[in-house]
């Protein structure tokens, strides 16, 4: 059998929006270096999403060497962003957390509000080894995590991707799959694995850089937007529902914490150092 590996890695420096593939990535202790460093945030300074506008999964956010930001969509002239010089912050909120943040340009606000026609401003996270802690209940003192949903990886996996669409397809809704893992917003994809090992992983080791797996990622309806046109469907909540219900949650990969930084590239070896004990 083929020895797991990293087959992709994806970063994303715009909260819900389109990011990159690259072929190596910067572990810090937050995250993928230059992953949900900006985020959009209403007139409330609450956190905008694909939740609610799915027409961000038709934006492109490609970080520039600077920092800087170079978005494109349809219909809308290439905008340069430029990381805001340190200054005043706002207060903005990201589920129940109150995070300081940088205003971006009045001309990203522009550019996004037009495209959303919804008044909405872009903010960047000037310091994330300060700002915000991760969930006390999973995280060690001091740990920290830019503007993700919670932790500072997600990882996912193609044999369980394998197995889900094989679920859909025997479902209410097979002309739905077989699904991309675009879908899931992963930061790093894993091959070589069993279809739902992960559920057992405890602490794993990526090339140089070692993780804990923290806890399973639950899934939401940005995972029904097609990630090409911003159209959504059922799946894969449905297929989910009736076979991947943790508790009160669909579950699809897990959520990761470094233990230390380093390079991932994709190739590197993947290693389950520690499992959790079955119940």
């Amino acid at each position: 059998m083929l020895k797991p590996f990293l087959c992709a890695i994806h970063r994303y420096p715009v909260k819900s929006v389109a990011g990159s593939g690259p072929g190596e990535a910067v572990v810090e202790p937050w995250g993928i270096a230059g992953d949900r460093r900006w985020m959009l945030v209403d007139a409330a300074h609450r956190f905008v999403t694909q939740r609610a506008r799915p027409r961000l999964a038709t934006v492109t956010a490609a970080e520039l060497p600077d920092g800087a930001l170079r978005l494109t969509a349809p219909d809308m002239p290439p905008l340069t962003v430029p990381v805001p010089q340190p200054g005043a912050t706002v207060t903005v909120e990201i589920w129940r957390d109150e995070v300081e943040a940088v205003p971006a340009s009045g001309a990203a606000a522009e550019w996004f509000s037009t495209y959303l026609d919804v008044p909405v401003q872009l903010v960047h996270l000037d310091d994330p080894a300060k700002r915000r802690p991760v969930d006390p209940d999973y995280a060690r003192p001091g740990e920290t995590v830019g503007f993700a949903d919670g932790f500072p990886l997600l990882l996912t996996t193609t044999a369980s991707l394998d197995a889900l669409n094989s679920l859909v397809a025997r479902g209410r809704h097979p002309d739905e799959g077989p699904l991309p893992m675009d879908r899931f917003r992963p930061n790093v994809v894993v091959e070589g694995t069993e279809p739902w090992d992960e559920d057992e992983w405890q602490r794993v080791r990526i090339g140089e850089v070692t993780f804990r797996v923290v806890k399973p990622c639950g899934r939401c309806v940005i995972t029904t937007t097609d990630q090409r046109t911003g159209h959504r469907g059922k799946e894969p909540l449905r297929t989910l529902a009736g076979h991947r219900r943790f508790g009160d949650q669909l579950v699809f990969g897990q959520n990761l914490i470094p233990e230390g930084t380093g390079t991932l590239r994709v190739g590197d070896p993947f290693e389950v150092l520690a499992r959790r004990p079955r119940a």
